[in-house]
């Protein structure tokens, strides 16, 4: 059974930095992609980062070069370093997993079929 637990979110103010994690459990990390997506209030839940079992990694137009995935193999932890926060940034942020022998990873929610509980992440101005 996939597990996924995030942890590290919280309030920041505009310009700051936070860290999230996400331990994953229950499945092999050669065969899946694994990321950050997120929901804003009345917003539908967009893709913010993946990392696919070869390193691989996509973005979303709005979070380049702002934020960074990265992965703990051994420990099977997901990061998403997360610097130069803007108010927008503001929501809801998962972990997602999904499962896959594709050889290339997507940053659309409805390909993951795995997802934690969420960590909220909230920006001022």
């Amino acid at each position: 059974q996939v597990q996924l637990v995030e942890s590290g979110g919280g309030a920041v103010q505009a310009g700051g930095s936070l860290r999230l994690s996400c331990a994953a459990s229950g499945y092999t990390y050669r065969s899946a992609c694994i990321g950050w997506f997120r929901q804003a209030p009345g917003k539908k839940r967009e893709g913010v980062a993946v990392i696919g079992s070869d390193g691989d990694t996509l973005y979303a137009d709005s979070v380049k070069g702002r934020f960074t995935i990265s992965q703990d193999n051994a420990k099977n932890i997901l990061y998403l370093q997360m610097n130069s926060l803007k108010p927008e940034d503001t929501a809801m942020y998962y972990c997602a997993v999904e499962l896959t022998s594709r050889g290339y990873c997507v940053i659309v929610p409805s390909f993951y079929d795995y997802w934690g509980q969420g960590t909220q992440v909230t920006v001022s101005s």
